[in-house]
């Protein structure tokens, strides 16, 4: 499969590039990105572009692509919701436009717990992901909504955010009792990538939206 990634710099993407370059099932990754990556691959291909609200220059790079994995996205800590929406839900939705009108093209979209799917409810991130999710879920291919809570990094992917970063480090040590205390809560940047590899074989079946229990069933090899 030809795999289009989103968002490959940051900790989530990092993960997801790591297992779809590992799978025999992958024969190409083009990655978009605005910095070049530090990672080498005769599967990658990148590609680096500088305004995420307009893709339309690469259209004829999307055309053969079979899966699109959006991992792109910020903290809305500190942000106005103007600002957070750009980002969150202009970017994602300019490379969905872009894609080819493929209904058999699988797309999967790193959301969040908590997620509003209303997006009437008071918390703001929450509103813009629920609308995100809305319309990607409207449009002609097979999306699929992923809704971690907490995500562990397990091969050393780190969070382009300063603070996240510092954040992650001291989560991280309480992972192991995490996983047993709140399990449906949990879950790592390998399950995300071997998960969304995994619902591409679904062919548009099963739940749309996956929560965390989900995402780990998925990974190992669960409908």
């Amino acid at each position: 499969m030809h795999v289009l990634l989103f968002g490959a710099t940051g900790m989530v993407g990092q993960g997801v590039l790591r297992e779809c370059l590992r799978d025999d099932r992958v024969t190409r990754v083009t990655a978009v990105v605005r910095a070049p990556l530090r990672t080498a691959d005769p599967k990658l291909r990148e590609i680096v572009h500088a305004d995420f609200t307009d893709f339309s220059a690469l259209a004829p790079e999307f055309e053969a692509v079979d899966a699109c994995f959006f991992c792109l996205g910020i903290s809305s800590v500190g942000k106005r919701e103007d600002e957070y929406r750009r980002i969150t839900h202009d970017y994602t939705l300019a490379a969905a436009r872009a894609l080819p009108a493929n209904p058999a093209l699988t797309f999967v979209y790193v959301s969040g717990e908590g997620t509003d799917s209303t997006e009437r409810g008071r918390s703001m991130w929450a509103r813009v992901k629920g609308r995100t999710e809305n319309e990607l879920l409207a449009m002609p291919f097979r999306a699929y909504m992923f809704r971690p809570g907490f995500i562990h990094a397990t091969h050393g992917e780190m969070s382009r955010t300063p603070t996240y970063r510092r954040l992650y480090v001291v989560i991280s040590r309480l992972y192991p009792l995490l996983r047993r205390v709140a399990p449906k809560y949990v879950t790592t940047t390998e399950n995300l990538g071997r998960a969304m590899l995994a619902v591409v074989a679904r062919n548009g079946a099963g739940e749309r939206i996956l929560r965390s229990p989900d995402i780990n069933q998925a990974a190992a090899g669960g409908s």
